[in-house]
């Protein structure tokens, strides 16, 4: 059917240690142009000795806000995670499902809740 590309973070960032939204974004924009090229996508974390979920949130959580969670089960496979990134993940891509279906609602109450902290 599709064509399976596998996107080795460590060397798409040249850092084994994921921390950062700006590798998180160079990991996503890579997802997002291969899932829209009709790609089937598999993201490797082998090598990968630290990560955080500010970078599961802007490399994975993210898709959330431009495909549906189908589209994006059909085309995504994640190989390389410890177990307990595997629950990061998995609370990372729950946190996504409930934020982007209702971006407006939780921004508006996020920025109330900055405005009362002031």
């Amino acid at each position: 059917m599709s064509d399976q590309i596998k996107i080795k973070v460590s060397e798409l960032i040249g850092n084994q240690i994921c921390i950062s939204a700006d590798d998180g974004q160079k990991v996503y924009n890579k997802i997002e142009q291969l899932v829209r090229e009709g790609k089937q996508v598999t993201v490797s974390f082998a090598n990968v000795t630290m990560l955080v979920s500010l970078f599961l949130n802007v490399a994975i959580g993210q898709l959330y806000g431009s495909f549906d969670e189908q589209h994006i089960r059909n085309q995504l496979k994640v190989e390389g995670l410890a177990p307990d990134d595997m629950e990061l993940l998995k609370r990372v891509v729950d946190n996504a499902k409930k934020y982007y279906p209702n971006k407006k609602a939780y921004d508006a109450a996020w920025k109330k809740e900055s405005e009362d902290e002031e």
